[in-house]
């Protein structure tokens, strides 16, 4: 069983009239002009995700008959996992939902390698729809990721000049002064 991803485009059913579609979604969203205004912006909004199949058709057909075109899409982490995290929803790729039913865009069909399309989940995130991203892999558990690096060689120092003194002599310390006699104190009594 996987989730699923409810989001909306600005994209109207067919014979809807914009305003109409707008005075729904407001009064279904409960929400102000300028909210509305932003789904209608063009750009892909996500409305709620972590939904399972039953819950994303409710979406999908309610918004239908507010006169508007939702996009369904699966996340790719199955409910048998632990919950999602917002940076790993944030992160997460998406796959269009295999039943017909549900209005979903076409598949990414890039060969392995090729650079990822980014889809943004938000207005913030839309700054980020034309960015490359490489499709790279994840190493599997235990491996080394640094490059193997040849062992140094010891750099070539000449020590035949230097030899070792016999125990005890003097290395060239500087010596101390001997120390000063004691004091008298053969005269001081306690009382």
């Amino acid at each position: 069983m996987s989730l699923y991803e409810i989001a909306f485009a600005g994209q109207l059913v067919a014979g809807a009239e914009s305003e109409q579609v707008k005075a729904n979604l407001a009064r279904l969203f409960q929400a102000d002009a300028q909210r509305i205004a932003l789904l209608f912006s063009g750009r892909r909004i996500v409305i709620k995700t972590n939904l399972d199949q039953a819950g994303a058709e409710k979406y999908r057909t309610t918004l239908e008959r507010a006169g508007a075109v939702a996009i369904v899409r699966a996340l790719d982490l199955p409910v048998a996992d632990a919950p999602p995290s917002p940076s790993a929803t944030a992160t997460a790729a998406v796959a269009p939902v295999a039943s017909p039913a549900l209005a979903a865009s076409p598949p990414d069909t890039a060969p392995k390698g090729a650079s990822s399309k980014v889809i943004p989940r938000d207005e913030y995130m839309a700054a980020f729809v034309d960015v490359e991203a490489p499709d790279f892999g994840i190493a599997p558990v235990g491996v080394d990721l640094q490059d193997a690096k040849p062992d140094a060689a010891p750099p070539p120092v000449d020590l035949s000049q230097f030899s070792l003194a016999p125990v005890g002599s003097d290395m060239g310390q500087i010596k101390q002064a001997p120390a000063a006699p004691a004091p008298d104190t053969s005269h001081l009594k306690l009382q």
